[in-house]
């Protein structure tokens, strides 16, 4: 890092990110804090910093599940995906009233995520009425979907 000051280094790193996310650098999302944090040579909590006065000026966002993002992507957070694909399943009729879902694991497997990003996806349906829950038997469509 260039002249690093003990005031301010902050200001440093969130300008070079900047500068490197109008240049289109991040396409994936942001390195992880930990490698921003080696790369300036400077603690986490200095990156967080960095970070938070980049989010504060609307340059990325944190999208739960996935990271930070550069603003302009349209990435929704992986539970939403599921959610969405499993509803419009629901709405086709593809997974008509009374069908056992998936189980977490299989979901899991299929959208490559944890069981813990299904089953909020999961959780998220049950909560709207689409999905319900049997103890001990599995989830299944709700009839007043």
């Amino acid at each position: 890092m260039p002249s690093p000051s003990p005031r301010g280094t902050y200001q440093v790193i969130s300008q070079a990110l900047r500068e490197r996310i109008a240049a289109g650098s991040y396409p994936d999302g942001l390195p992880s804090e930990a490698d921003i944090g080696r790369e300036f040579g400077v603690a986490r909590t200095t990156v967080r910093r960095a970070l938070h006065s980049l989010e504060e000026s609307g340059d990325i966002k944190t999208v739960a599940g996935v990271g930070r993002k550069v603003s302009g992507d349209t990435g929704a957070a992986p539970y939403e995906q599921i959610m969405t694909d499993l509803l419009k399943q629901i709405r086709k009729g593809e997974l008509p009233a009374g069908t056992r879902l998936p189980s977490e694991a299989a979901l899991g497997e299929k959208y490559g995520v944890s069981r813990g990003t299904v089953r909020r996806a999961v959780r998220e349906l049950e909560t709207a009425g689409h999905v319900e829950a049997r103890h001990g038997v599995g989830r299944f469509v709700s009839s007043s979907s």
